[in-house]
C-alpha cells in the first residue's frame, strides 16, 4: 500500500504546491484512487512533480461537498475521464459559509462518470464508504457558520453529505475523512458501530482551524477533550488542512507520537 498527500495547506516536498485544500493519493492491491482533489489544479501539478500517473486512477472519493476538496475534480477529469467519481447525493446541494458559496462546481455534476450514492456502500473487499454520523460529542465549533440550502432557505448544515472511506489492506484498516465536520469522535463512534473496534490509522482534518490566539475557551476545551480521547486509542492519526497549526500543536502536546502532520508532496506510507 502507498499513500501520498498530494495537496495540503503546507508544503513538504520541493516543487510541490500547497493550498487550502486536501487531496490524498492511495495505491492498494486493486486500486489507484484519490480521496478528494484539492481546490485547484494543484493535485494535477503535484502529481507530475512526484511522478504519479493520475491517468491510472480508477476511483475518486469526494469526502463532502465543499470547494476545497472538489475544485480539482474538473482539472483531473481533463486528463482522466474514466475514473469513477463517488459522492453522496447530498454533496451536490448548495453549501455556504455565511453568504459565501462554498459548494462544488456544478459542472462536476454533468460528468458522465460521477456516481451518486446514499448512505453506506461497500465497493469491494478493500473499500467501504459510510456516512450517517449523527453524534455531536465535541462537535467542531467552526461548523456554526456553515450552511446548506433547504427549500430556498439557508439552514445549519447537518453534514449528511460527509462520507468516510475505509480501506482494508494488509490486515489493517485505514479510515480517511476529509474534514471530520461531524467531529472525529462521532465518526469513530460510527466506525465502531460498523466494525466493532477502532481503526489502525486515520487520515483526516479536524476542522479546528483558527489563527494563533483566536480560539475561545470553549473551542480550546473541545480540542483538548478530543485529543485526550484520541490519545487513549491505539490508533495513529495523520492530520492537517482544516485542523490548523495552533490546534494541531495543542493536540500534539497531548497525543505525542500518535499524531503526525500532513504536508503536500509527502509520502505517508
Amino acid at each position: 500500500m502507498k499513500i501520498v498527500t498530494l495537496v495540503e495547506n503546507t508544503c513538504g516536498h520541493e516543487g510541490c504546491i500547497a493550498e487550502h485544500g486536501l487531496s490524498v493519493y492511495i495505491e492498494t492491491e486493486k486500486h489507484k484512487l484519490l480521496l478528494d482533489c484539492g481546490q485547484t489544479d494543484a493535485a494535477v501539478k503535484n502529481a507530475e512533480v512526484l511522478g504519479i500517473d493520475l491517468k491510472a486512477v480508477d476511483t475518486v472519493i469526494l469526502s463532502h461537498g465543499h470547494y476545497d476538496h472538489s475544485g480539482g475534480i474538473m482539472p483531473f477529469s481533463r486528463i482522466n475521464d474514466k475514473a469513477q467519481i463517488i459522492m453522496q447525493r447530498s454533496a451536490a446541494e448548495p453549501h455556504y459559509n455565511g453568504e459565501r458559496y462554498i459548494g462544488i462546481d456544478k459542472d462536476i455534476l454533468a460528468l458522465p462518470n460521477v456516481r451518486f450514492i446514499e448512505g453506506d456502500v461497500r465497493l469491494d473487499d478493500e473499500l467501504f464508504l459510510f456516512s450517517g454520523i449523527t453524534g455531536r460529542r465535541c462537535f467542531p465549533q467552526g461548523n456554526r457558520k456553515l450552511l446548506r440550502d433547504e427549500d430556498g432557505e439557508k439552514v445549519q448544515d447537518d453534514f449528511a453529505h460527509e462520507q468516510c472511506l475505509v480501506i482494508e489492506q494488509e490486515g489493517k484498516r485505514w479510515l480517511l475523512s476529509g474534514c471530520s465536520h461531524n467531529g472525529i469522535l462521532n465518526i469513530l463512534d460510527r466506525y465502531r458501530d460498523i466494525f466493532g473496534s477502532a481503526p489502525d490509522c486515520v487520515i483526516t482534518g479536524f476542522h479546528m482551524m483558527k489563527n494563533d490566539g483566536e480560539h475561545t475557551d470553549e473551542e480550546k476545551a473541545v480540542i483538548i477533550q478530543t485529543a485526550r480521547e484520541l490519545a487513549q486509542t491505539d490508533t495513529i492519526y495523520y492530520s492537517g488542512h482544516c485542523t490548523g497549526i495552533p490546534a494541531f500543536e495543542l493536540m500534539k502536546s497531548i497525543m505525542g507520537d500518535k499524531l503526525i502532520a500532513l504536508h503536500s508532496g509527502e509520502e505517508v506510507i
